[in-house]
């Protein structure tokens, strides 16, 4: 039987049916609400429109430097990578709309792709649609953050790239280099791949994907490589592990203080770039160890390099000098393609991840005053949600290596990817 038969048979069964139709009817509610809330965003518990500003204020100013054929060079702002360029131009594709209603518009249909292709993927022999159900009702926690950021096209490239791994490697690591172009992470998503030729075709088109579309943007637009300044300056921002420690330390006699800088408010003061520093090594020891799970690695599954996905960004998460509301979105998108295969190992880690989300918002926007003034209450705040996201990146982790650690029963590593019912890994 044919895979386009057994997804057609998995369609006509009334149980199906009826479970694509409440996904339908939740994702249309809960968009409904948070369009709402958008458009309510200058309410007091909303942001006071700070979440809506970043679109119709930076972004719009942002899309006319643009528009000129330039990079922001001299923006302090502009932290982003060239891909992120046509994302912000997007908007001129519907001309009868202003910048910010184009730009929704534009983000609500890719939230709909993220569901159309987690439901699909859930729909198909042995996969689940519980991914699809996570991302819908998951995404709503942050409110209406993720309409006013363009985290949600990013992460849309990065499910893309793993739902399409099992049909064409190629496609895989092509998705994975636009999304790095857009905003470098996506280009984890290619971390958990088997060793073989499946990974090498994946990161081959990956970097010849990458190259060529990063020399299109060169000749089209001058300044590409001008975020990497302004990213390499950045400090310690007030939401982030790092960002935790000091705002606790304020009440221990630090004398440091907040301040907005490089787009985010951020500690300055004695020990900032200690902490800074601290934060990097933290990474370099993240990619340490992901590295030493690739060497170790023996035992790989269909649902491996979504696992090792979230994984990796998770790792890279909690150990960056910045952790805005907006990463949530990435791993509440990552943690949807694990779910949508029953032999995935992080089941828990997406309810910590959906934890967090919640807590997070409470954080900003409800009580961002808090958390700049480092009041316990804001303190209290960062410290749960921070504790959640290590408690994730630890379950998340541990739960890789253990299910990666043996060797099948033939002995030839990962060797049973191929025998799964949803789908083989080929270098087409």
């Amino acid at each position: 039987m044919s895979a386009f038969q057994s997804v057609t048979r998995l369609l006509t069964r009334p149980s199906t049916r009826h479970r694509l139709l409440a996904l339908t009817a939740a994702w249309l509610l809960t968009r409904a609400l948070m369009l709402w809330l958008l458009a309510h965003n200058g309410l007091p518990r909303l942001g006071r429109g700070s979440v809506a500003r970043e679109v119709w204020k930076l972004y719009q100013h942002w899309y006319v430097l643009l528009s000129h054929g330039a990079f922001p060079a001299h923006d302090t702002l502009w932290q982003y990578p060239p891909g992120a360029g046509p994302v912000l131009l997007s908007p001129a594709l519907l001309p009868g709309l202003t910048y910010f209603q184009a730009f929704v518009v534009l983000t609500v249909a890719a939230d709909a792709l993220v569901t159309l292709a987690l439901a699909h993927a859930g729909t198909r022999p042995g996969r689940s649609l519980r991914g699809a159900g996570y991302w819908t009702l998951g995404l709503p926690l942050l409110l209406h953050i993720p309409l006013a950021r363009y985290d949600v096209q990013a992460t849309a490239l990065a499910v893309l790239s793993l739902l399409t791994l099992s049909r064409s490697t190629r496609a895989c690591g092509a998705l994975a280099a636009l999304g790095a172009l857009v905003k470098v992470w996506p280009a984890l998503a290619l971390v958990g791949l088997p060793r073989g030729r499946a990974t090498r075709s994946a990161w081959t088109w990956a970097a010849a994907t990458g190259a060529v579309v990063l020399a299109v943007l060169a000749g089209l637009f001058r300044n590409p490589l001008a975020f990497a300044r302004q990213q390499g300056g950045r400090g310690v921002q007030i939401e982030s592990f790092g960002g935790t420690a000091l705002a606790l330390a304020t009440h221990a006699g630090w004398p440091g203080r907040v301040r907005y800088r490089y787009g985010a408010m951020e500690f300055t003061g004695p020990y900032v770039s200690t902490v800074a520093h601290l934060s990097l090594l933290l990474s370099a020891s993240a990619f340490g160890l992901l590295l030493l799970w690739r060497i170790r690695a023996r035992h790989w599954t269909g649902a491996t390099p979504y696992d090792a996905a979230l994984s990796a960004v998770l790792l890279f998460t909690v150990t960056s000098r910045v952790i805005s509301p907006q990463y949530m979105v990435w791993l509440l998108g990552l943690a949807a393609v694990c779910l949508t295969s029953p032999l995935t190992t992080q089941r828990p880690v997406a309810a910590l991840i959906a934890l967090a989300s919640l807590v997070s918002v409470i954080a900003y926007p409800t009580l961002y005053h808090q958390v700049v003034a480092c009041s316990w209450t804001g303190c209290a705040l960062m410290l749960m949600r921070n504790g959640l996201l290590a408690a994730a990146a630890l379950f998340s982790f541990a739960r890789l290596w253990r299910s990666t650690k043996s060797v099948t029963p033939d002995g030839e590593p990962g060797s049973d990817i191929h025998r799964l019912p949803h789908g083989t890994l080929s270098p087409s």
